[in-house]
């Protein structure tokens, strides 16, 4: 190959990259972290054990829960723990995405 071959290669390797990076879905940092809380209260919230449901809880009520386990004001056996490990603005992200998503209750 000679240069002009290489660099339009190049190009057309840059072009293709940046197309596939400007329509890539962006996750947001909420959804991440409630993609941890599926584990134990289910699929999107909805949970098939003797754990409570979380996916018809809103988003305000749910901060505030959250902020209560992590200050100690509410009572808990784990969840205490898990809320320590994020910010107040992390709380409420999470939040405000358990609230999006489809309510199905248990």
């Amino acid at each position: 190959m000679n240069r002009i071959h290489i660099a339009a290669c190049c190009a057309a390797g840059l072009a293709f990259f940046s197309m596939s990076a400007a329509s890539a879905q962006t996750i947001s940092r909420g959804a991440v972290i409630a993609s941890t809380c599926f584990t134990c209260h289910g699929t999107l919230g909805s949970s098939p054990s003797d754990i409570p449901s979380i996916d018809y809880i809103p988003a305000e009520r749910m901060a505030q829960t959250l902020k209560a386990y992590k200050a100690g004001t509410r009572y808990s056996t784990v969840m205490g723990r898990h809320a320590s490990g994020y910010s107040d603005e992390e709380i409420v992200e999470t939040a405000n995405y358990l609230a999006s998503l489809q309510k199905k209750g248990k």
